[in-house]
């Protein structure tokens, strides 16, 4: 009887079981603890969704929220880009271009610590140390960016800057071990041959070249290449919302900036001449910048929602969009190598539309339109016979 008391004992110990006695018969109640994430409140598990602009992606389908991501990076963008190269047409501003940043980042870190107050879960999901990376990234990309446009058009700036499809797929098989397709490489290849041959034709029609502007853009290229696949690869990782990635890098950029103007005394000739002309300099940087948050937003979902490459495709082809925006609404040369360069563009995106839909829709093959005309033959005879 001793021994069987310690064995019941024994098996009462065990965790998660409870034992019940009624008469001969034994009956275990097993206890399951639940997970951290069952036993969070609901409003916390609407983080998995993704929402921009109060909008959550997550309650539509696939190609509903790939739509809804590519009208807004483009219609938000192209105000974007036609208010950035406004900015950069007033006279003796194009000196200035870490300054407008500096303005750029702190709207940005205003208007990120605005949403973030919005939505119910404020917890920063992804470690500070991520964070500093990703925002000397950022600082790379849109300071040196903004920058190179003293020294070079504004096409051929945009130009430069879509050439870093291919970065970004070497990026991702190093950062992230991704493997691509021969459709994704030639998807890159198009647009980047398509945008590099309209590359020479602006150079052809209006040659604007400064060496100084290439180092700049090229140095920007490289970093926006590396920063898609790491905020892609942060925010699966710690499941991060946009508004948290937007708030904290660009207010660590905001003071990467700062500190950098500071020592190098570009901060006071900058906000003495942004003062004589505060209607042309922070009334357009304000609505450019909130324009460029809206659009960062729906770019990030894009990221979250299909990967780093895809986001790129669409960016890019969005450029080439404010490319011809820029011709339209700025006076500027024209010729028919735009157009040919362009359809290529187009085609690379088309390759990597079709490589992101692989398993959708198929190309058919001549064997299998040969054998499924024979099948029709074959049922059309009999039902003749019927």
């Amino acid at each position: 009887e001793k021994q069987t008391e310690d064995n019941d004992s024994t098996e009462c110990s065990e965790p998660g079981t409870m034992d019940l006695k009624f008469t001969s018969s034994r009956k275990y109640i097993s206890i399951s603890v639940p997970s951290k994430s069952q036993a969070m409140s609901p409003h916390i598990k609407s983080v998995d969704d993704v929402v921009v602009l109060g909008i959550n992606l997550s309650k539509f389908s696939k190609p509903a929220q790939f739509f809804i991501c590519v009208s807004g990076v483009f219609m938000f963008y192209l105000i974007y880009g036609y208010l950035q190269e406004l900015i950069f047409s007033v006279e003796g501003f194009k000196p200035f271009g870490w300054y407008l940043t500096l303005v750029q980042f702190g709207f940005y870190s205003i208007f990120g610590l605005i949403e973030l107050q919005l939505i119910q879960d404020k917890r920063r999901r992804i470690p500070g140390k991520t964070y500093m990376i990703i925002a000397f990234l950022t600082v790379g990309t849109m300071g040196l960016s903004n920058t190179s446009l003293g020294y070079l058009n504004y096409p051929t700036q945009v130009i430069f800057k879509c050439c870093k499809l291919i970065p970004v797929m070497i990026g991702g098989v190093f950062i992230q071990g991704k493997r691509y397709n021969i459709v994704d490489v030639s998807a890159a290849l198009c647009m980047s041959l398509g945008l590099i041959w309209f590359t020479l034709a602006d150079s052809t029609v209006a040659p604007n070249f400064n060496f100084t502007g290439v180092v700049l853009i090229s140095l920007a290229l490289c970093a926006d290449a590396v920063i898609g696949n790491v905020q892609e690869k942060a925010m699966k990782l710690h499941n991060g919302s946009n508004s948290e990635m937007v708030l904290y890098s660009y207010s660590i950029g905001f003071v990467y900036i700062l500190f950098g103007l500071t020592c190098t005394s570009g901060l006071s000739p900058a906000v003495t001449f942004c003062s004589k002309h505060p209607v042309q300099t922070y009334g357009y940087a304000f609505l450019f910048s909130l324009t460029g948050y809206f659009g960062i937003s729906f770019v990030l979902a894009l990221i979250k929602i299909f990967g780093a490459l895809l986001a790129v495709t669409v960016t890019t082809g969005r450029k080439a969009m404010t490319i011809v925006l820029s011709f339209l609404f700025f006076a500027k040369p024209f010729t028919l190598q735009y157009v040919w360069s362009g359809l290529l563009v187009v085609l690379g995106i088309f390759l990597n539309v079709y490589s992101k839909n692989m398993d959708k829709f198929k190309l058919p093959s001549l064997l299998g339109l040969g054998k499924k005309s024979v099948e029709e033959r074959k049922s059309r005879t009999l039902s003749q016979t019927v």
